[in-house]
């Protein structure tokens, strides 16, 4: 069976593909990457793990393996988060991190992200490595776990400490606790359990939090804070006359809200108040980076407040890659990953679950007065977006080109302004809307993301894009 890694590790359904032998593969396999770089030189790695079925023993195992190959490994105490296991990657200056989780992905998943000694995901040059050193075939070794613990090759560590104090240089304890309310917080079962509920404590805040014991399952749902798995949220919210609410996902990377009124605050309007309120009220400067499915609300704000702004194909791995090498003030995508300036290159779930409440303290106004504000002031903004399968996988560089070259004059009406094809296609539209239409390079599914002014324009510039999939 060939392992291959995607934009952010390696995932597959537990038990079919993702077994104990493959993960034990796989971690030789990393281990033969970090000591071939790294030479005879001792070698040092993170590992962490989620709240999925087995992730602490499949945790284990990875570690068992890095230490057989001579690599001290610093292996969390229980679950946590994505971001903290990374910042603990550069806290402690190690060669680089394991992460066992499958994200935002369907409880029957589990996966292995692998991050590098900057605390952000590993370029796609090291995921290659790592598949390279797989396909010639990898002979595993392995110690047993007490052994490898008594000599020091496996040692249990907490990252929360140090992630939460580093957390205090971003997100202002004191302007959070200048305003008292109410606030749920909605961890999903993930292993964001307990990290913004107990960062709160002793700011005054009432904080309810929802779905934080340990569930492998996710209760049934996916572990994505997105509208369709927010029920629960809403409920609570309603219920308990609360601010605002917050979720993060199965791993904490990913971040999704809700209004006082139990409306679903997307990832689109989350990056365009954090960063009006870290240029109007923090003074902030810097290149901003977003990926190309992202609303142009972002594009609006750059234009008034002068900044750079750079569109990168989706994929946190390009904003990685421009916070490493410029001055980028904040980066972020549509899928609610996003981080700052003096932060590690890795979306941050926790971090801006914290940074929207210290937005919405610091206005004195509710999270829906402030997201009104915004789509009056730079929107408004509709969005939508729907993955259509296809009948047989296609040639993304292809599909592209012809695409862009038989570009329509018009949609819905509206004029088409311009074409660009650095991700799939997209169409920039006359109102101030866009169609993008991206092929996937692995599998036979056309993503087809759509913004406009208007709720009935975004419909039918969905239903041009499924009728491109029709001719696939």
């Amino acid at each position: 069976m060939a392992i291959h890694f995607g934009t952010d590790g390696w995932r597959a359904v537990i038990s079919d593909e993702f077994t104990f032998e493959n993960a034990r593969k796989v971690a030789q396999a990393i281990a033969d990457w970090v000591n071939e770089f790294n030479g005879h030189a001792p070698a040092a790695m993170v590992v962490g793990f989620d709240t999925r079925f087995l992730s602490d023993r499949y945790a284990v195992e990875v570690s068992r393996v890095l230490a057989a190959n001579g690599i001290t490994v610093h292996l969390t105490q229980s679950d946590a988060p994505t971001p903290a296991v990374s910042f603990a990657v550069k806290q402690l200056g190690v060669q680089g991190g394991v992460m066992i989780t499958a994200s935002h992905n369907a409880p029957r998943y589990n996966g292995i992200k692998l991050k590098a000694a900057y605390g952000g995901s590993a370029s796609n040059e090291d995921c290659r490595r790592v598949e390279y050193h797989l396909e010639r075939g990898v002979q595993v070794r392995s110690l047993e776990h007490e052994a490898a613990k008594k000599s020091g090759l496996i040692r249990r560590f907490n990252p929360e400490w140090v992630y939460n104090a580093h957390l205090e240089t971003l997100v202002s304890r004191e302007v959070i606790a200048a305003r008292h309310g109410r606030l749920v917080v909605d961890p999903m079962h993930g292993s964001g359990r307990g990290y913004i509920r107990d960062w709160l404590k002793g700011t005054g805040w009432e904080v309810k939090e929802i779905r934080g014991d340990m569930n492998p399952g996710f209760g049934g749902v996916h572990p994505e804070p997105i509208m369709p798995h927010l029920s629960a949220l809403r409920e609570a919210i309603l219920s308990t006359s609360c601010l605002l609410g917050v979720a993060t996902d199965g791993d904490a990377d990913r971040t999704g809200a809700m209004d006082d009124r139990g409306r679903f605050i997307d990832p689109h309007r989350i990056f365009a108040l954090a960063l009006q309120y870290l240029v109007e009220k923090r003074g902030w400067r810097g290149t901003v980076v977003k990926t190309v499915s992202t609303t142009r609300m972002i594009d609006r704000l750059c234009e008034r407040y002068k900044l750079p702004l750079v569109e990168t194909p989706v994929g946190f791995n390009y904003i990685a890659d421009l916070m490493m090498t410029q001055d980028v003030l904040i980066g972020g995508e549509e899928s609610g990953g996003i981080s700052i300036k003096g932060h590690i290159p890795e979306g941050d779930g926790i971090l801006f679950g914290l940074l929207l409440i210290e937005i919405v303290a610091a206005s004195g106004a509710t999270l829906a007065e402030l997201v009104n504000q915004l789509e009056a002031d730079v929107g408004p903004a509709h969005y939508a977006r729907r993955d259509i399968k296809l009948a047989h996988p296609v040639n993304k560089k292809e599909m592209t080109a012809r695409l862009a070259n038989d570009a329509p004059s018009n949609i819905a009406s509206v004029t088409v302004e311009r074409v660009q094809s650095n991700d799939g296609v997209k169409y920039l539209m006359a109102d101030g809307g866009w169609l993008l239409i991206r092929p996937s390079g692995t599998e036979p599914v056309l993503r087809v993301y759509a913004e406009a002014p208007e709720v009935k324009t975004v419909e039918a510039l969905l239903a041009y894009g499924e009728s491109v999939a029709a001719t696939a």
